[in-house]
């Protein structure tokens, strides 16, 4: 499972990096184009638009695997060790509702139904932009279960 994990953290690094050196890139370009030429290119600030959405959501799940999303230890910090060792799981279970029902099926509903619309800019099926939706439900849940596992382990810190 650690393979499982390292292999998915290192994607998901590599792929929201060069989504956001993408984006520095494509920037670039639009104030080039637009100061110096004259002539706004319109295509990369759409495509930079969508690539922000996929980086912050690739970037979401890599903190969620990491188990660094937000939490309130208000009440965790007050129980018995195994009663904290519950309420993590317990959260990583609604993380994994949460994924599953909006992220992959809601997901899905949107891809699809998107796929028959144009972006304006570049031409391409607005549904290809939205998929990284489901995939980031996807991955998620793969989390959640692999976070679900080590804290059953108590390999996971539950401080956290």
């Amino acid at each position: 499972m650690k393979g499982l994990r390292n292999g998915l953290n290192r994607a998901l690094q590599v792929l929201a990096g060069v989504s956001f050196l993408m984006m520095a890139v494509l920037t670039c370009w639009q104030v080039f184009t637009r100061y110096v030429l004259g002539a706004p290119s319109t295509w990369s600030e759409e495509l930079v638009s969508y690539l922000f959405a996929w980086a912050s959501l690739l970037g979401a799940s890599l903190v969620a695997g990491e188990r660094g999303h937000m939490n309130i230890p208000l009440l965790v910090d007050r129980v018995r060790p195994g009663a904290r060792r519950a309420l993590h799981v317990l959260g990583e279970v609604i993380a994994l509702l949460f994924s599953l029902i909006i992220l992959v099926y809601g997901g899905v509903q949107i891809t699809s139904l998107a796929m028959g619309q144009m972006t304006s800019s570049l031409g391409v099926a607005v549904g290809v932009f939205y998929i990284v939706l489901p995939l980031c439900g996807v991955l998620n849940i793969i989390y959640a279960a692999l976070n679900i596992a080590d804290i059953c382990k108590g390999k996971r810190k539950e401080e956290t």
